[in-house]
């Protein structure tokens, strides 16, 4: 009995891995694929494909567990030249996105939000305060 299923499984299966494609090109120059015919009055290409059929794996690997976000440090950074050097590139480049005409969307622990006209502005004066008390050399 499992030999009658295991052949009439195979026989049933023949069709799949053998395939009648068709190939044409379209008036944009795109290359298109398919199991019908083109519309009529398109030149295509018939090929015949010949393949093996392999099994879909049964469940996707495993991804990996992410790792937990490192925990943020509330101490000061030093004030040597390289973490304000840093800093103002920081400041710089925020005010420059806050000055873009795009949507800016803050990230605040896990949350996101959104800003909108009234707190963009609040972000950029406190930047561009930062950027006049921390990066312009007196």
């Amino acid at each position: 009995m499992r030999h009658v299923l295991c052949l009439a499984l195979l026989l049933s299966s023949a069709p799949l891995a053998a395939t009648q494609v068709y190939k044409w090109t379209d008036a944009q120059g795109t290359v298109h694929y398919s199991e019908t015919p083109p519309a009529p009055g398109t030149r295509y290409q018939q090929m015949n494909l010949a393949g093996t059929a392999s099994p879909a794996a049964t469940s996707p690997a495993p991804m990996p567990a992410p790792s937990p976000p490192a925990p943020a440090s509330t101490a000061p950074l030093p004030d040597t030249p390289q973490n304000r050097a840093s800093l103002c590139a920081s400041l710089k480049s925020n005010i420059a996105t806050l000055k873009a005409g795009g949507p800016v969307v803050m990230q605040q622990g896990e949350r996101q939000q959104v800003l909108d006209d009234k707190q963009r502005q609040a972000q950029l004066a406190a930047a561009e305060s930062q950027l006049q008390q921390y990066c312009v050399q007196p």
